[in-house]
């Protein structure tokens, strides 16, 4: 059995093929994650909507009770902390992320930076050790076979690669580098195109993008009926604290990656 986590993290609280004014990255998700259910009812759907329900942002508070040794932490780091080990508990428990992302003003939406620092975090998802030969940190996610799917929106044209506004785009970029620090470097996109134009061009965007999202899905499924038929299906021990509701957190020190 494999888990996902579906994120949606736009402003908008319906979908464009439902509601008028819907979210098109709403749209791509449930158009994935329903395909996915289809070919494997009995796989596990973790949901996060972080655009209506955005996670607490980074404090002072916070950044004190994180980079605090578990064994030092006082009662109250524990409980500034707990939203966050939730979050991550989530992802160490999902085999594949599929996040929708739309592009507010050139980045990701607010809601999902604060997921994005609610996610990283020194001991559970990333390592640090300055007195490690070489390079100070590492990813705690690395080699634990997690693949995230981006599905994105953008109001203009020409972001993706070669495009003629492609340096203009931090949003794919901005997020493959989070989710790559802390290990999970398999990484898939989609997007759609002229959202503010609001004419044919869009239409066959959607079009163009719900049928890379089929054949996504189809390409991740076979990947999967392989893998299950060359090897013993498998756990990996990473996906234990959402099962049993407690997380191990590794103490590698403090850590000077939030200032």
């Amino acid at each position: 059995m494999s888990t996902i986590l579906h994120i949606d993290s736009s402003a908008r609280p319906g979908s464009s093929g439902t509601v008028r004014h819907g979210s098109h990255t709403r749209r791509l998700t449930a158009r994935f994650v329903a395909r996915w259910r289809a070919a494997r009812p009995g796989d596990e759907i973790l949901y996060r909507d972080v655009g209506q329900s955005p996670p607490s942002p980074v404090t002072g508070r916070w950044i004190q009770a994180a980079f605090t040794k578990p064994d030092r932490r006082e009662p109250w780091m524990w409980q500034a902390l707990a939203e966050s080990d939730a979050l991550v508990d989530e992802l160490l428990a999902a085999d594949i992320v599929v996040a929708g992302v739309p592009m507010y003003n050139f980045n990701v939406p607010a809601q999902f930076k604060a997921y994005i620092d609610n996610i990283v975090r020194v001991g559970r998802t990333f390592g640090f050790d300055r007195s490690r030969p070489g390079e100070p940190y590492w990813p705690l996610l690395d080699g634990h076979g997690k693949t995230l799917v981006i599905l994105t929106s953008r109001g203009d044209h020409g972001y993706g690669k070669g495009g003629r506004i492609e340096a203009m785009n931090h949003v794919e970029p901005s997020i493959r580098t989070a989710f790559g620090y802390i290990g999970i470097t398999d990484v898939e996109s989609v997007a759609i195109e002229y959202d503010e134009f609001a004419d044919e061009r869009l239409t066959a965007s959607i079009a163009r993008a719900e049928l890379e999202v089929d054949a996504l899905v189809d390409r991740l499924l076979a990947a999967r009926r392989a893998a299950a038929g060359s090897s013993p299906a498998r756990r990996d021990l990473a996906h234990a604290p959402a099962r049993g509701g407690v997380h191990k957190e590794v103490d590698t020190g403090e850590s000077s990656r939030i200032p």
